[in-house]
């Protein structure tokens, strides 16, 4: 098809929306390492899962076999209050460019979370809702999956109980109030109502926080409140089947106008939207049928993939959760409190590290005042205002488009654009000012933060 007649924005039809999940894991020769129980250090049974997680979720992480996983219809009902997304043609961007690439990028901002969590929020909520549970603790670092899962939560009728990183917390008052407006008890961490989180701050006094911490004490408030399960926004195995809808949806609406992506990029913190982007393309290659080139973005102040290490190590600070063999910075390492948007997690979704330490993803890491100038120029031509987080993802996808004005190659290039930044306000204000800093972390603060791995024999 001529590119003159496609449109702006490319919606699929209700009918068209995808009715079952798509499982990566079913068509990788290589599985990613199974969790182990960090007392045993052998891998966690379905028993021991369903301790921290509802059932049924735990039956999802452990599966590795079944590639499509049904989405239930309560489920696809809530999803058509903001689904299908738009998949947007970034025309003005690619004029102001001047660049022969095709630029498309998958909106996810479009419910009042400003995100694309809220599609794993209501599968996670639904599930608990299910098994009769009272309610759900979880952590959350920029606020979006807190935002999501409290609306969620009320859609539902359960009580949601939120750790929010401290340093978000207080920079992000109106994404708390959101969460609050639908229910949700919000808590800055590390804090004084939990052990783990009082054992943080006497070790670090002053702590501005990390998702470590936060997903601690979450873990620990859900094992003494009878009734109470964990959930959580990214890196596990149930979050990126969630999520794959985006990637399902964005395949149907190139294939419907005849354009196959060659550049896929996503921002990369814990790996929900990444994973649940690339995942249904990813699968086509490992199936031999396509070839992608795909981007994972990070910041440069928390470089999982780029300077990790591919070890097990602890999901938590406070070393509860099962151990997970990912690209890893330690889990006691914590993000400064200089860096402004998400993406604060120390470690890697088990399925984005193993495609990773395949080859099969490309990793690169960006400082934030190149992140922000990327935001506002794509602010300026393209009308949203993007979230910090996608921004990383935005910033790689100019830097592509300009590799094509060099060559003079039409390549066409996908983003993963996973929400707004109107909650964002301080940071932008940040760069407004011209006050914003560039962290990078030695490797004299990795390697030191690297030396609490856990032993595995």
């Amino acid at each position: 098809m001529d590119t003159k007649q496609i449109p702006y924005k490319i919606y699929l039809e209700e009918s068209e929306m995808p009715k079952e999940w798509y499982n990566v894991r079913a068509d990788m020769a290589k599985k990613p390492a199974p969790l182990l129980n960090p007392v045993t250090k052998k891998p966690c049974t379905l028993d021991e899962l369903s301790e921290i997680f509802c059932e049924e979720l735990a039956k999802q992480e452990l599966n590795e076999t079944d590639r499509y996983i049904p989405i239930p219809q309560e489920i696809r009902d809530f999803y058509k209050m903001y689904r299908p997304s738009p998949l947007v043609r970034a025309y003005c961007l690619e004029e102001k460019l001047q660049t022969p690439a095709k630029i498309y990028y998958k909106f996810e901002g479009n419910n009042t979370s400003g995100s694309h969590k809220l599609n794993s929020a209501i599968a996670q909520a639904y599930y608990a809702k299910n098994q009769g549970l009272k309610g759900v603790t979880t952590e959350t670092g920029a606020g979006q999956w807190g935002t999501a899962l409290s609306m969620a939560c009320s859609y539902l009728g359960l009580d949601c109980r939120v750790f929010m990183v401290k340093c978000s917390y207080e920079q992000k008052p109106f994404r708390k109030e959101v969460m609050r407006t639908y229910g949700a008890k919000v808590t800055p961490s590390p804090s004084e109502e939990t052990e783990v989180g009082r054992m943080i701050l006497k070790e670090h006094p002053g702590t501005s926080g990390s998702l470590g911490c936060a997903i601690s004490e979450a873990v620990e408030t859900a094992k003494n409140n009878e009734g109470y399960r964990y959930v959580l926004g990214s890196v596990m195995n149930q979050v990126l089947l969630h999520q794959t809808i985006i990637g399902l949806e964005t395949k149907a609406a190139l294939e419907k106008y005849g354009q196959k992506a060659d550049i896929i990029v996503g921002c990369a913190g814990g790996g929900s939207n990444l994973g649940g982007l690339i995942a249904p393309f990813m699968g086509e290659q490992l199936r031999g049928e396509n070839s992608y080139k795909f981007i994972a973005v990070e910041p440069a102040s928390c470089p999982s993939l780029t300077r990790g290490k591919y070890a097990y190590d602890y999901c938590d600070t406070g070393r509860v959760c099962p151990l997970q063999k990912m690209y890893t910075l330690g889990s006691g390492f914590i993000p400064s409190s200089s860096h402004a948007g998400g993406l604060r997690y120390h470690g890697m979704s088990s399925v984005i590290s193993e495609l990773y330490d395949q080859g099969l993803i490309e990793a690169r890491s960006v400082e934030q005042t190149e992140v922000f100038k990327a935001a506002v120029e794509f602010a300026r031509v393209e009308g949203i205002l993007p979230a910090p987080e996608s921004s990383h993802a935005i910033k790689v996808a100019i830097d592509e488009a300009m590799k094509c004005k060099e060559t003079g190659e039409s390549k066409t290039i996908v983003i993963g654009l996973t929400g707004t930044g109107y909650f964002d306000m301080y940071a932008y204000g940040k760069y407004n000012d011209g006050v914003m800093s560039d962290y990078v972390p030695t490797d004299e603060e990795i390697d030191e933060s690297l030396k609490n791995l856990p032993v595995i024999d």
